[in-house]
């Protein structure tokens, strides 16, 4: 059985037991969440949205962090401008417990 949710405004299929990683989300490390926004659910047969009534997907947080650095390096030509930048986005690590369709 596996599950679509949506959250931090990208898309993930999840089943019992995945541990994903999605933008930060306000909880403590050890803390449940619940996604409500479920797009679709598989068991034997696809249900999608309109389908789906109060599905809800429940998991665990495992770890709270901050990713690799992206190096963002901004260049022109013949006119000496370069300018370099850094980026590390912010993670909540989640571990599926349960898919309630």
């Amino acid at each position: 059985m596996y599950a679509i949710i949506a959250t931090g405004g990208k898309q993930y299929k999840v089943s019992e037991g995945d541990v994903i990683r999605v933008e930060k989300l306000d909880a403590q490390v050890g803390d449940s969440v619940t996604f409500d926004q479920v797009l679709a659910v598989s068991d034997k047969e696809l249900k999608v949205a309109g389908e789906v009534t109060k599905a809800t997907v429940t998991g665990t947080v495992t770890d709270q962090g901050r990713a690799r650095k992206v190096i963002v390096y901004k260049y022109k030509r013949k006119t000496g401008y370069h300018k370099k930048n850094g980026h590390r986005q912010a993670y909540t690590q989640v571990k599926i417990d349960k898919i309630n369709a």
